[in-house]
């Protein structure tokens, strides 16, 4: 178990030194490229190798200069309001819709083709068309995230419910279920986990999706702060944008593990 813990512990930090080596190579190669320190600095703050003061970018997250220059914690506050916006939405819509695919043949049939057709549609298509739709910078990112989310939720409560034992739909139909007493009493209980799954792979694409959509459609967020980074060459700060928003993917990842772990009663069982 110390052994474990002990390689848990020590490979990932093997790993990182790696990281850091090859990351000092290619600054040393590449002109102007940020080093390991140089970014530590711009991060946290300090002085440079040429005795400048820098005020970190993590130093200071808070701060409000104006509307459209503010501190890195509200730029993340406004991408993961969108994101949550956006996957809320592809909740609501996509689990119903998993059930009835699940539940029903000629609703397989019916949408099925449809699901393979657009799910591999990249965000990045459907951005100028829902900006011309609607306008307005937030609705565009929400929906973006909507519509390239919606497809694991659907796909993998689809999966549950096809996945119920056959003599339990049996045993509803001895008993006279309803519908509705069939969804909540036979397969939620069995489709559960199957849901969680597809609501943790969907969010970890809302969040993906989030960074590009603000890249092209600008405004307060993690994306257009990082892509304003690069127009105004601040390299620095685009190398700390990528290391958070991986950092937040991470949190949210293992957050929704957590849960799905929780809702997993095959887990439950096995411990």
């Amino acid at each position: 178990m110390k052994h474990e813990v002990a390689q848990k512990i020590i490979l990932p930090m093997l790993v990182f030194l790696v990281i850091l080596m090859a990351w000092a190579v290619i600054a040393n190669k590449v002109e102007n490229f940020p080093t390991p320190l140089s970014t530590f600095t711009a991060a946290f703050g300090g002085v440079t190798a040429d005795g400048e003061e820098v005020v970190g970018v993590l130093s200071d997250p808070f701060y409000i200069e104006n509307e459209d220059d503010k501190g890195i914690f509200w730029q993340l506050l406004n991408s993961l309001q969108r994101v949550f916006a956006g996957f809320t939405l592809a909740i609501l819509a996509g689990v119903p819709l998993g059930l009835l695919i699940g539940m029903s043949k000629s609703a397989q049939y019916a949408f099925n083709p449809f699901i393979q057709i657009f799910k591999p549609v990249s965000p990045l298509a459907w951005l100028p068309l829902l900006l011309f739709i609607f306008q307005d910078i937030n609705m565009t990112a929400i929906s973006t995230i909507f519509i390239t989310s919606i497809w694991p939720i659907i796909i993998n409560t689809a999966l549950g419910v096809r996945s119920v034992n056959e003599d339990y739909i049996n045993v509803a139909k001895v008993l006279r279920f309803t519908p509705m007493e069939k969804v909540f009493q036979i397969i939620l209980p069995v489709a559960v986990p199957f849901i969680f799954t597809g609501m943790r792979l969907s969010l970890g694409i809302a969040w993906l999706v989030i960074v590009a959509a603000e890249m092209l459609t600008g405004g307060i967020g993690i994306g257009f702060w990082i892509w304003d980074a690069y127009n105004n060459l601040n390299y620095y700060a685009i190398i700390i944008g990528i290391i958070v928003v991986g950092l937040v993917g991470f949190l949210l990842d293992s957050v929704m593990g957590k849960i799905a772990d929780y809702f997993d009663y095959t887990k439950k069982g096995r411990s």
